[in-house]
């Protein structure tokens, strides 16, 4: 008897990476020319930038689900929207169609695919792909080792109150404090007043076109956005004695 994998769909959740189109993995590249169904985040108005990213590998005729939504902290992740766009992707799934869900970075990783993972998984077939992380992609872009040998390595959201951020520095030997935006004044103050902007390294929009690398102490707090973060390597860490 056939069971629910051999007449549905499947659901890929695919990482794309941070930014670059050429950090797909060979396998998202495959599954997204593949795919007859593709969804992808979206702000309420304008470009979705996972299907920006995903572009040069899409073969064109596929149908296409932009999840939008306002992404301001106050509504994301709103549970409407979601709902909507589970119930979409799941008629197709039902019809025999795979979906591919495009996902920034990687899906399970602060990533926007859990919310519908969450709602499908319990009764459709669910494969995820990874996908470079930010903080790996900032960290090549920087020529900065994260981590080596025992040394803890944290990452840390920018919107959570000093007090946790200093905690999550203590703890580790290397942090990546992620999601700036307008968090970026504040989190650069908490790191002079630890001691730690010396130790501090910051980048906007790694791996795309438009890539800043810039010293802390120089940057315009209103220009900082969302997709930048910065890596703090304690001293002593075992990774910031690799490259001496």
């Amino acid at each position: 008897m056939a069971g629910p994998e051999d007449v549905t769909g499947t659901l890929y959740g695919l990482g794309v990476g941070p930014g670059d189109p050429d950090l797909l993995t060979v396998k998202a590249a495959r599954l997204l020319r593949a795919c007859p169904v593709v969804a992808y985040p979206a702000p309420d108005q304008g470009e979705s930038l996972a299907r920006r990213i995903a572009a040069p590998h899409l073969p064109g005729g596929q149908v296409e689900i932009a999840i939008r939504m306002e992404l301001s902290p106050a509504r994301f992740p709103a549970p409407e929207v979601y709902d909507d766009a589970a119930s979409k992707i799941a008629a197709h799934l039902a019809a025999g169609r795979d979906v591919a869900v495009l996902c920034l970075g990687d899906p399970l990783l602060y990533g926007s695919f859990m919310y519908l993972f969450a709602r499908l998984a319990g009764s459709h077939v669910v494969e995820i792909v990874p996908g470079v992380a930010s903080p790996t992609a900032a960290a090549a872009a920087l020529g900065l080792p994260l981590a080596a040998r025992d040394d803890a390595l944290a990452v840390i959201p920018a919107q959570l109150p000093d007090e946790r951020i200093a905690a999550c520095l203590a703890a580790s030997d290397t942090s990546a404090i992620i999601k700036l935006g307008r968090h970026f004044a504040r989190v650069r103050a908490l790191l002079d007043t630890l001691g730690l902007a010396g130790s501090a390294h910051y980048i906007a929009h790694a791996t795309m076109a438009d890539q800043q690398i810039l010293p802390l102490a120089t940057i315009e707090p209103a220009s900082v956005p969302y997709f930048s973060l910065i890596i703090v390597r304690r001293p002593g860490a075992a990774a910031s004695a690799v490259l001496r």
